[in-house]
């Protein structure tokens, strides 16, 4: 949300940890560490860390004025757009159970699409072509899916439904509300207990109404705050995660995120059926907004071609605090978890962050 605000925060951030974080020594024998150094010393990121199953790397600080070092695999962060891919799991948990039809029309669920063409699938897959409402609300007052939902629909669609293939938040705080009404006890409920209690996810969670700090060891987080802009480049850990919904809503950590990746796409959480669904129906994405050439979108998770052969299944995901990437890979060649403390969506330091995940899943591979 708010790219060029962000990118201008970006600029600022490099002012600030130049003069507040340690300069890294170069460690041209480990490419993952050399993707995260450059990171901090070049693009201004505060912290950065990688996890890969085994190893955690990490760069830069936790905290730009105390200086402490970034937290373990055990560190608490925001998924931010990587909620999307649980919500996905969760869908589809509900068209195998048969109590959602992928070519239902969304309005079927939620009442204020009633009369709409938008199905489920196109929801998942971002063919929906309804607008974006993180640009529309007023952060600073706390809303409701259904207000936020009203705020899209005031807009005019960005394209017809199916015609096209457009990221929106809008798709995926619609799919929440889709579980709301098929499972009949919300989609934080029923995330907890279809995917987060199995995979014993431990250290994963949606946050409370009107909780804003994170629990548990965290790095701080640094950006533009959207419901305060005006005031540049500040700390924003603080943040109302539980507005940020179906679509971006869940803290969680590193291990449990590779943990995740690993049980999807292992088969725990999905019949093989709902899971290359998935995965097999997919759109073309490759250059567009983040997107690598080679990319696809499925069902709330994309893949990205790696120079080592394969691809990697994950999401990425963008905040005003944080930007993260990774997921797992074809070939056996492992999982990982990139993320960093402010907002890295875009130009070197997207190139760094998606090059510290490709560094380590092409590493796993030769080892």
């Amino acid at each position: 949300m708010h790219r060029k605000r962000l990118a201008a925060a970006v600029l600022l951030a490099a002012t600030l940890t130049g003069a507040l974080a340690p300069v890294a020594a170069a460690r041209p024998s480990d490419p993952v560490r050399r993707q995260l150094d450059l990171l901090v010393d070049r693009d201004g990121v505060p912290g950065a860390l990688a996890y890969d199953g085994k190893v955690t790397r990490t760069a830069g600080v936790a905290d730009l004025v105390s200086g402490r070092r970034m937290p373990g695999a055990q560190g608490r962060f925001r998924l931010a757009s990587d909620t999307k891919a649980f919500t996905a799991t969760a869908v589809m948990r509900l068209v195998a159970e048969g109590r959602v039809g992928l070519d239902d029309r969304a309005g079927t669920y939620v009442p204020q699409l009633a009369g709409s063409a938008i199905t489920v699938r196109q929801l998942l897959k971002q063919t929906s072509g309804l607008p974006e409402y993180t640009a529309l609300v007023d952060w600073s007052e706390a809303g409701t899916p259904q207000e936020y939902l009203a705020l899209a629909l005031g807009a005019d669609p960005v394209f017809e439904p199916g015609e096209d293939w457009g990221y929106s938040n809008t798709n995926y705080l619609v799919l929440g509300m889709v579980i709301d009404k098929a499972s009949g006890v919300g989609f934080r409920t029923y995330v907890e207990r279809t995917i987060l209690r199995p995979l014993h996810l431990d250290d994963t969670y949606w946050s409370a109404p009107g909780e804003l700090t994170l629990r548990g060891p965290h790095a701080r987080n640094y950006g533009v705050n959207p419901a305060f802009p005006e005031a540049g480049f500040v700390d924003v850990t603080e943040l109302p995660g539980y507005e940020f919904g179906a679509s971006g809503g869940l803290v969680s950590t590193p291990e449990d995120l590779n943990a995740f990746w690993d049980g999807l796409f292992g088969g725990r959480l999905l019949p093989g059926r709902a899971l290359r669904l998935m995965t097999r129906d997919t759109t073309d994405i490759g250059g567009r907004d983040v997107y690598p050439a080679g990319s696809r979108y499925g069902y709330g998770v994309a893949s990205v071609p790696l120079s080592c052969g394969g691809v990697y299944w994950g999401h990425g995901g963008d905040l005003p605090g944080g930007s993260v990437g990774g997921g797992r890979a074809t070939g056996g060649r492992g999982t990982v978890t990139v993320y960093t403390t402010t907002w890295a969506g875009e130009g070197e330091p997207l190139a760094h962050l998606q090059g510290a995940v490709e560094a380590a899943l092409c590493a796993k591979g030769r080892g």
